[in-house]
């Protein structure tokens, strides 16, 4: 009875962890294809490039909390030099 349980609380985890998967990568490419031509300071480019390395590190760690922060701070300070 425990084994399926456990079956069941991953199988309904599973559909989430694939989408913060999938969106984390988005935003990645988001980030890269914005940051080209967006009119940064050297600063503000400079935290939005590590901003989006630590979200991919902590993405690839599993840590998809802390890199959904990461990512999101880096795609806010895009959005404000436009």
């Amino acid at each position: 009875m425990r084994f399926a349980a456990l079956i069941g609380a991953l199988l309904l985890a599973l559909p989430g962890i694939a989408e913060a998967q999938s969106k984390h990568e988005r935003d990645m490419q988001t980030i890269d294809a914005t940051i080209q031509t967006a009119k940064l300071t050297p600063a503000q480019r400079a935290q939005v490039t590590r901003l989006r390395q630590e979200g991919a590190k902590l993405h690839y760690a599993g840590k998809h909390g802390a890199a959904e922060v990461a990512l999101e701070k880096a795609k806010a300070i895009l959005a404000s030099a436009r």
